[in-house]
């Protein structure tokens, strides 16, 4: 049976959900927060703390990322029990992360002390990052999301999502020792954490008015595909031909200079594609001006018998510049690529029926796309989650381009919190998002992350639009996630140096 505090946890978990997209309540999400912190605020022990920890990631990711489930069974051919299985490992496993941060905070300063609230607060957002990071990062739901288009945004450029994240945690913090102090009638204090809160939102809504870039020439005519081609067919080779008819004709009815087609648009590879196609898409792109950039697949095969063939997820463009290619470099573990592929390989091959699951990674610094007149900065689906990965392309390019199949995870949650994901890297850059998907979210987002065209999702069709691209470098640029590892980090450092000399000041 759940404790109180720990059922709590995961109510507050699971509500924290609406905070994000499709919802878009960002205050719940900081008030959620807040009610950890307060019980975190209260744990006893470190034991305690670490168990509402995991109860609130429990309904957090149990809520909020299910739809992995949907990739699991409907797409990948895991049969429901693994794949809820799997699902459950895999949200227990995140819930691990809140869980550690709760136990930081348990350990470093007492129960009922307000500097546990600081400690918690930046132990928050070093657990989050810790757990977005790298191959296997996870960052989905990571708290700052959930302020793209609230008052906390505008740090968004100075140090990213988890600079966001952290200031929605500190002022969860000061809510809750404004909380503490009303109930105590210390009135100073609850005025004094207040005034902190709205300065800290000031502040955001301050630096949101900023423009960290500027203009780079005129805007240009941008046309974003969505072939809606349903999952369950898409690798199928016997409709192979149907596809490719529905993007040369959405293709030729394109007004864009800029004409781009979504993830594995074409699902097969570059060597299988038809001449007469490739020059039916030429002939688009060079009619319109300018060119015309499509997701596939290549293919190299192994040079020795120490060797495995090599398969690359993949974008080329075609039209007036000369032919490039960008390989998708952080590829999804299970999805693409096998982590200990010596050890778990064999049972991943046998339980999970995903085409092309065991992909090569591109190169980690690739160049900016220069097509159009203009320097993209090109990921490919969930590359565009890691912010600090992508600003590797920055600040040469001009434009951020997104290619996407969400298709994978059907009419879940996963497709809008995608999309507000990349409105947060549009936010960090300063730099517009162009997304073209293959069931959506198919939109143009500007370069202060507000969405200003999309497509219905699942539908057929193409968006048009103009936007301009833009040049210049936001802190985030310069400096990655270096900003808020190092503002967590002194959050901690003070809040652990006021508690050692309040221990140490002598009676009075």
């Amino acid at each position: 049976m759940l404790r109180p505090a720990t059922g709590a946890a995961l109510l507050l978990g699971i509500a924290s959900v609406f905070g994000f997209a499709p919802f878009g309540a960002w205050a719940v999400s900081l008030l959620t927060l807040a009610g950890l912190l307060a019980l975190w605020q209260r744990a006893e022990t470190t034991r305690a703390a670490a168990w509402v920890g995991f109860a609130y990631g429990i309904g957090l990711f149990g809520a909020g990322t299910s739809w992995t489930y949907v990739a699991l069974s409907t797409f990948g051919g895991m049969v429901p029990v693994l794949a809820a299985t799997g699902t459950a490992a895999f949200c227990a496993y995140l819930a691990l992360f809140p869980a550690l941060a709760g136990w930081v905070a348990a350990r470093l300063a007492p129960s009922g002390s307000p500097t546990r609230l600081a400690i918690a607060a930046g132990a928050w957002t070093l657990t989050e990052w810790l757990h977005s990071t790298g191959y296997p990062g996870f960052p989905w739901l990571a708290t700052g999301y959930a302020q793209v288009g609230g008052p906390l945004a505008g740090f968004a450029p100075i140090g990213g999502v988890f600079l966001v994240g952290l200031a929605v945690a500190v002022s969860a913090a000061l809510l809750v020792y404004a909380t503490s102090a009303l109930e105590r009638r210390s009135y100073v204090a609850a005025v004094l954490g207040g005034g902190a809160i709205a300065a800290i939102a000031a502040g955001g809504i301050a630096l949101s008015a900023v423009e960290w870039t500027q203009p780079s020439g005129e805007p240009i005519a941008v046309s974003l595909v969505q072939g809606n081609i349903d999952q369950d067919v898409k690798f199928d080779p016997a409709y192979r031909e149907k596809s490719l008819t529905i993007y040369a004709e959405l293709a030729a009815s394109a007004k864009g200079r800029l004409i781009v087609l979504p993830e594995s648009a074409l699902p097969m590879f570059a060597d299988e594609v038809p001449d007469a196609f490739i020059a039916q898409l030429r002939a688009i792109a060079l009619r319109n001006g300018g060119d015309l950039l499509t997701g596939l697949f290549f293919f190299e095969p192994r040079e020795s018998e120490d060797e495995d063939d090599r398969y690359y997820n993949s974008v080329v463009s075609i039209g007036t510049a000369p032919i490039q290619i960008y390989r998708k470099h952080h590829l999804v573990p299970f999805g693409e690529s096998i982590p200990a592929k010596p050890v778990v390989g064999w049972l991943i091959r046998r339980v999970l029926a995903i085409p092309l699951a065991d992909q090569t990674p591109g190169t980690a610094y690739p160049q900016p796309m220069e097509v159009a007149g203009q320097r993209l900065a090109v990921n490919i689906c969930y590359e565009d989650a890691f912010g600090g990965e992508l600003i590797r392309q920055l600040p040469s390019a001009t434009l951020l381009v997104n290619f996407t199949n969400d298709a994978w995870y059907g009419h879940s949650l996963a497709a809008e919190q995608h999309a507000q994901m990349s409105a947060m890297r549009a936010i960090e850059t300063a730099r517009p998002m162009l997304r073209a998907t293959n069931t959506g979210i198919t939109a143009i987002i500007d370069h202060h992350g507000v969405e200003r065209a999309r497509l219905p999702w699942f539908t057929r069709g193409v968006l048009e639009g103009r936007i301009a691209g833009r040049t210049g470098a936001t802190p985030y640029v310069r400096y990655g996630d270096a900003v808020p590892l190092g503002a967590s980090l002194l959050v901690i450092a003070i809040a652990v140096a006021v508690l050692r000399r309040r221990r140490g000041a002598p009676a009075g």
